[in-house]
Order: structure tokens, then sequence, then C-alpha cells
């Protein structure tokens, strides 16, 4: 039934193994996906929606290594939204609503397409380890399959328990049974650390019962853009739309009456709760001053009733979730489809691993998705990337690839992973990067795609593509550094945004870099509408010109900083350095440093506990 032994065993269909599969099978390795139901690949489990808030950054960077998340979204967006626009470019994150069933299909469609990857159905209960080597996997049915290599992407699928009011159902998702023996095999035969976190979803509801006059109308973007630099889907000319209602005090009221029957208030639920996207009991409870809680109603896809009503995640029972959401504007009849719930499962603290995403302990076992400790579709789909391509390396003796939190959203992730670990449901926010000036949605393929070209992810056909626009962008910044604007021209423009008027001629990068001047207020005059139209420059040239003339300041500070940081980062620390025989370092640095075995003194200075002394000791004891 199998190849003799597999290069890379991915065990779960979600979006961290759906990643991984695609990556190290494009790569070049012979890889198995097994999971326990084919019709669940690609599941979104919860919104159907890709990207957003920090999240869109890192769909953008997927696409830009030459992963798939992006191109899928593309496929089955039905509104696509450019969030934050009113801030500066550094917080601009594109969102997308997707079809739910449309996101699965493609998926599936681009998997089944790939030849050097194969696909099973059936659940793995154990792992074949010798000597601390993983060797390859075990099934439910009896199956023993080999392979060179483990990716677990099981979700939250490892002992899974789903919780709705005093129900208490095992799966990990529902309907779908729960993960056995992985947790159990890993503690107790070779010392992992395991854990319990909590998650939730909202109820599905019925469209029809609805009353959208009720609510605020939320419409996409006049002009759609995509996430994928490289492939072309159709525009998309028209949209569903979503819309936005809002809890009141009666809700509230009667929800804290309800608290002594919510699993999350009676200690049926242990596993800790995502602080960012807390249920609506949570919500209700951490803040009792709010008089009202947004409600984001979001259609499941273009040719059905279901909808999601996101920010009422909730574990109550059916009957409360009823009552309660009869009593929000525009619910007055609602029906519900599927009720929300909450599910708490097994994660392995991400402390355990390289920064490959490989585990310290077992040799060729690496971990990816919420396995580690992470929530979100997105923040899957990254590792489940990175995972698959250091498994396809690392198993042809090859240097492992390594993104710099100055590099990628997908570097400030892992390292903050394997570096801090997590004792909640880790979610990325812009906030968490340094770099964010430098970690644009808009520039990611700039940043990452020769990157991909390089380790074998990318074509040489995306590599013209990029070669094109950066070429473009060159010759659009000569354009604006050396063509001057008359006062004659320009000042009728620049009166009517009330800045100060010029008296002799001004470089057109002079003008554009004014706090009150935008690109659409130059490129309406005249001999600038014929050099864009000559030379080509679409929207998402001109955009990316206006961004390093306006911003030029803190792009080129931040570069510097990343720069110092980098001198860190290029300073290596062996992985058998022996921190115990250094007698100035404080015992608290040789506990966590032996622990996380960092792999450079950047990645040292920011474990918690190890102070600048530390660190001072350390250079001077490696001759720095």
């Amino acid at each position: 039934m199998f190849l003799d032994i597999y290069d890379v065993i991915v065990v779960g269909g979600g979006h961290a193994g759906i990643e991984a599969a695609s990556a190290s099978s494009n790569m070049g390795s012979k890889t198995l996906l097994i999971t326990t139901n084919f019709q669940t690949i690609g599941q979104m489990s919860c919104n159907p929606a890709i990207g957003g808030i920090a999240k869109g950054q890192i769909i953008r960077e997927i696409d830009a290594l030459g992963g798939n998340s992006g191109r899928i979204s593309d496929y089955s967006t039905i509104q696509f939204r450019m969030l934050n626009k009113s801030k500066g470019p550094a917080m601009w994150s594109p969102r997308s609503q997707c079809d739910r069933k449309l996101f699965s299909y493609y998926w599936r469609f681009f998997l089944e397409k790939n030849y050097k990857l194969d696909l099973y159905q059936d659940t793995v209960s154990s792992l074949i380890i010798e000597q601390h080597k993983v060797k390859g996997v075990k099934t439910i049915f009896g199956l023993k399959i080999k392979g060179r290599s483990v990716i677990l992407t099981n979700g939250t699928f490892l002992n899974g328990k789903i919780h709705i009011g005093r129900k208490k159902i095992n799966g990990g998702r529902i309907s779908e049974q729960e993960t056995k023996g992985i947790t159990e095999q890993l503690t107790k035969n070779f010392g992992f650390k395991s854990g319990r976190m909590k998650t939730g979803t909202s109820p599905r509801v019925d469209g029809r019962s609805l009353n959208y006059e009720k609510m605020k109308s939320q419409n996409g973007d006049i002009d759609p853009k995509k996430f994928s630099f490289f492939y072309k889907t159709k525009k998309l000319k028209q949209q569903r739309k979503c819309y936005i209602t809002y809890t009141n005090q009666k809700v509230h009221d009667f929800i804290r009456s309800k608290f002594n029957q919510s699993p999350v208030y009676t200690g049926a639920i242990q596993g800790i709760s995502p602080r960012y996207c807390p249920s609506i009991e949570e919500k209700i409870s951490r803040f009792s001053d709010k008089k009202e809680h947004t409600i984001f109603v979001e259609p499941e896809g273009w040719n059905t009733v279901e909808v999601y009503v996101n920010g009422f995640s909730t574990s109550f029972s059916e009957k409360i979730q009823y009552q309660s959401l009869k009593q929000v504007s525009g619910f007055e009849k609602v029906k519900i489809l599927k009720p929300g719930y909450a599910i708490e499962y097994d994660y392995f603290p991400p402390e355990q691993l390289k920064a490959t995403l490989e585990s310290k302990i077992i040799e060729n076992l690496f971990f990816a998705g919420q396995i580690n400790g992470t929530t979100g579709y997105e923040e899957a789909a990254a590792q489940g990337l990175m995972a698959g391509i250091n498994v396809h390396l690392k198993i042809r003796k090859k240097e492992p690839f390594i993104l710099k939190r100055s590099q990628a959203y997908i570097g400030v992730l892992i390292d903050d992973l394997v570096t801090k670990g997590t004792k909640e449901p880790y979610r990325m926010f812009t906030s968490r990067a340094e770099y964010r000036m430098l970690l644009r949605q808009d520039n990611a393929d700039e940043r990452l795609t020769p990157m991909g070209y390089n380790i074998g992810l990318i074509s040489e056909n995306k590599m013209r593509i990029l070669d094109r626009k950066k070429s473009k962008i060159e010759k659009c910044m000569y354009l604006f550094q050396n063509k001057n604007f008359d006062p004659k021209t320009i000042n009728p423009v620049l009166s009517a945004k009330k800045s100060p008027i010029i008296d002799h001629n001004k470089k057109i990068e002079t003008i554009l870099s004014r706090s009150e001047i935008d690109i659409q207020d130059i490129t309406s005059i005249p001999f600038l509408i014929e050099e864009i139209k000559k030379n080509g420059f679409t929207h998402e040239i001109l955009e990316q010109v206006f961004i390093r003339i306006k911003y030029k300041g803190y792009i080129d500070r931040e570069k510097k900083n990343a720069k110092k940081l980098l001198k860190l980062e290029n300073l290596k620390i062996p992985n058998n350095f022996d921190y115990k025989s250094i007698k100035s370092l404080s015992s608290e640095a040789k506990e966590k440093l032996n622990y996380y075995r960092p792999i450079s003194l950047a990645q040292a200075s920011r474990i918690s506990g190890i102070s600048p002394s530390d660190l001072s000791v350390l250079l001077i004891y490696m001759g720095r």
C-alpha cells in the first residue's frame, strides 16, 4: 500500500499540515499526508476568513515564499478589505472573507495535483521511535508506515474535549473523533512537557432569520486586491456584504444571570483560554463596564444561508445561546443551525523545539500549528510551511532555513514561540514585531521571494514577475527623484491641500514627502499622467514608491536598528555549548540557557531572565 519509506509523513490535514505537505513535496521530498477525514482538509473550523491585523502580513509572506494559503484565499474570496488604511502602511492588513467550502475544495484540488504527495485517510495513534529518532507512525487500524521524518500538526485533536453547557463530548472538532495516544507516548516515554489549552467557536445561524435592516452594512473594498503576488485570479466584480450589530445591557444581564451554567466558570474547563479572543461570557465578565460588544455577521459562502456570528464565541448550552442571541438587535427571530462550543486540547510548550520547529528531544520529529500553542489559521499555516521546508532540508543534510525577526512576521512568530514559549494561545499582532515598517504586507515578495527561490519553492517565472516589479519601482523612483513640478502646475494642488505653495521648481519627491500630500493628489497632473501611462506604472507600483518616499526616515531608522541586531544574530552559539562551566553566569542564566539552547547571542538576549551582564559574560567567553 505504501512506499518502503517516505521522506516526510505529515500527520493532520488542517492549515499547518497542508502547507507542510505541500512545501516538502514541492521541494522534492516524497511525502505522505495522513488525516482522519479527507472531507475536512483545509477546514475553517472557526470563522471563514483569512488575514486581518498582522495575519494578513503572514499570508502574504507565505505566498512570497511559495506557499499556497494566499492563492487558495483568492480563489475562494467573497469579500476583500484592506484593514487600517487610515493608519500608516505598517498597519495595513489585508483580510478576505472566504467561501468555506471553496477554500477546502481548492486546497484538496491542488494537493491532489502534486504527484510527489500521497494522501491517506486514517488516524495516527503513536510514533515509531528508535534511539530518540523518529522512524514512522502507527495508526488506529494497526498500520505501520515508515518515514525518515514526521511533522505533527494535530490541531485541537489531541485528547480533544468539547463543551456545550453541561455536556462534555470527546472530539477534536464537532462530530469528529479526538486523537489519543500521541500525548501519552511522548510525555511518559520521552519526557516531553504538555499542557491544556482552550479555544471556542461561535454559533452558525440561518441568514434568512435575521433582520439586516437593524444592522450596519459592512461592504468590501471598491477596488479589491488579492493576497497572491503571482497567481492571477478573476477580479472580484461582486462581493457579499457582511454586517455589524451589537450586544446590549439586556443581553449582558441575561448572560450574567447564567454564569453558573457556563463551563468556563463552573470549573469544567481547565484549559487556558485565548486572551485576545474571549468567549462572550468572558467578555461580559472581564469588561463589566462596557455597555455593548461588537458582533460581526459574516456569510459562510456564495450560495448558502449559513452565517457565522463572529464575536459571540460561547460554551453555553444550546438553549442559553438561543435565548441570548434573540436579544441582540436584528436577531429577534434567529434560527440556530449549529451551536457554538468550547474545546480543550493538548499542546506541547514550544520552547521544546529548535528554531526549525524540530523537537530537541526526538530527532526528525517536527511540530507545527496549534499543537505548539498558537491560535489562528494564519499562524498555523506559517509554521506548517516552515516545518515542511526545514524537514526537507534536514533529511538532505542542508543548512536550515530560519527567518530573522527583521525579515518576516513568520520569523517573529517562531522566535517568540521557541524562545519565550507560551502559556496561553498565541496570536500574532503588529505590536509583536520590532521592525513592522520593514515587514509590510506590500513588500513581502521583495523580502522573501528570493529566499523562496534559493530553497526551491519559487519558480523562475515568479522571479521574473518580481524582477519586473522591482524594475518598475526603480524607474518610478528615478522619475520622482529627478523630475520637477513648476509652481504654476503644482500650486493649485498645494493650495487645495492647505500646503505651502512654492515659488520655484521642486522635485516630485520633495512635494510628495509632505505629510498632507497623497499620491492621488499628484497623479492627476497631466504631464505625470502621461509618464505613468507611458511607463505602465500600476497603482501597486505608485503605492510602493509613495511609501518609500513618505516614510523614508522611519524605514531607514528600522534598517539601521536591524543591522545592529544582525551583529548579535551572527554570533552563533554551538549547540553543545557548556554553560555550566562558566562560573560568572548567574544560576538562573545557566538553567535557562541550558534549557532553551539559543542558537545566537540575539536569541539568548530575548530569553526571560537573561540579564545584560549574562550576555557580556558570554561575549567575553566567546572571545568577542
